[in-house]
């Protein structure tokens, strides 16, 4: 009894011996260094533009759009556009028939005719009178002559008599020269009115004022247009858009008036085409509304392709705040805790440091930084989970994150 129960309890404590050694052997315990370094990924501080940019949503209206009336009424005779067409400035529309001004201008051509007949009348007049003249003026100067020279041999009445007869037929000479001038200014006044009956008459062929394209077609042919000076209920033929250029109206809010000037650049996307333009602020109000806060902003947009059309729905991206070179930093790199903001900075050691910083404008990529980090410092943007302060870590460089759907890494909105 006495040597059984003494050789149980040596054999398992060598047993427990040999199993312990045998498991130090295996797996070697790892040192406090190794046990602590981790690998992070990192990204250095750097400059670039950041900004804000305004995104308002507008419709596509064409610079220009007018309704085409009639100057004069008249019967549509003939019609070349349609809805749809493309037309040039100075391009024939349409052609109308007006029967009065036709009648109009054969009677000033008579006219015309008439007084010209009468100017060349009056004109033989004043040739016949001023023939006269000369003839009776010849006459009174040799008798007045010979009664001066040779006293007596001619008698004072016949020279009052030759002296009264051309003084009569020089006011004859005026008289024609008179009626010639009246005659002359009558044919004036007849040409004049054929061309203003040719200027009126000229209306009756309708032309586009500027390149455009027909949206809507009112009248059709043999229809009367009135004329759109003098009837209110007067209907157009045609309306005409411009279709080489758009303006999108933007209202601005108040808080952002301050950053919208002449020609600044204006992104504008058109999701129905799945396209981007590039617009121009190129006019705006320079007063707010009461009722809404905003300013009437206009962004022209080019339309060389003429892919865009009155109506479209459009989405204007205005930059408002920009910086040119910002102090900026990845927004993965950046902690909110506890109202704090901080980022894990790598020392030059390689250890953690929770480094508070001051954060400015804000993008769908980065943050810049107004305080706290310089130029160059390396800040972590992966593997940041369970790091802490003083922790020696090995570092790695790698590219930050870009949020595709952005557009624009330094794009921000509002």
């Amino acid at each position: 009894m006495f040597e059984r129960h003494w050789h149980v309890p040596i054999l398992a404590v060598i047993g427990c011996f040999v199993l312990a050694s045998c498991a130090h052997r295996e797996v070697p315990a790892k040192t406090t260094a190794e046990q602590s370094e981790v690998e992070v990924g990192t990204t250095p501080v750097i400059e670039r533009p950041i900004g804000q940019h305004l995104t308002v949503s507008s419709e596509f209206v064409p610079f220009q759009e007018i309704d085409v009336y009639a100057k004069e009424a008249g019967y549509v005779k003939q019609i070349f556009v349609d809805y749809g067409s493309h037309v040039r400035a100075g391009q024939l529309l349409a052609i109308l028939e007006i029967p009065e001004l036709e009648a109009s201008l054969q009677v000033d051509e008579a006219s015309i005719r008439a007084q010209s007949d009468e100017v060349t009348r009056a004109d033989r007049e004043v040739s016949r009178a001023k023939a006269q003249y000369n003839a009776l003026h010849l006459q009174y100067d040799r008798l007045a002559s010979v009664a001066k020279t040779q006293v007596g041999l001619v008698a004072q009445q016949e020279v009052d008599d030759a002296q009264g007869k051309d003084l009569a037929q020089q006011s004859q000479v005026e008289a024609a020269e008179g009626a010639h001038a009246a005659a002359q200014g009558q044919l004036e006044m007849a040409k004049a009115k054929l061309t203003r009956d040719q200027a009126l008459y000229a209306y009756s062929r309708i032309t586009a004022p500027f390149d455009g394209v027909v949206t809507q077609r009112y009248a059709n042919l043999g229809a009367l247009m009135q004329a759109g000076t003098t009837s209110t209920q007067a209907t157009p033929l045609v309306r005409l858009s411009q279709e080489s250029l758009f303006r999108l109206v933007i209202p601005v809010p108040e808080s952002d008036v301050k950053y919208i000037h002449i020609g600044d650049p204006v992104e504008v996307r058109v999701p129905s085409l799945g396209r981007d333009f590039v617009g121009k602020v190129i006019r705006f109000s320079i007063d707010v509304k009461a009722d809404t806060r905003t300013m009437h902003t206009e962004v022209d947009v080019p339309n060389p392709g003429g892919q865009l059309i009155p109506g479209l729905y459009a989405e204007a991206i205005l930059p408002v705040d920009q910086k040119a070179n910002a102090l900026v930093v990845p927004v993965q790199a950046v902690n909110h805790e506890s109202g704090k903001t901080t980022v894990f900075l790598v020392n030059q050691s390689n250890h953690i440091e929770d480094r508070p910083v001051t954060i400015g404008q804000q993008s769908a990529n980065y943050l810049e930084v107004e305080s706290g980090l310089n130029l160059g410092d390396q800040v972590v943007v992966s593997e940041r989970s369970g790091l802490k302060a003083g922790q020696l870590v090995k570092p790695k460089q790698v590219a930050p994150l870009v949020y595709e759907g952005s557009g624009k890494d330094d794009e921000g909105s509002k």
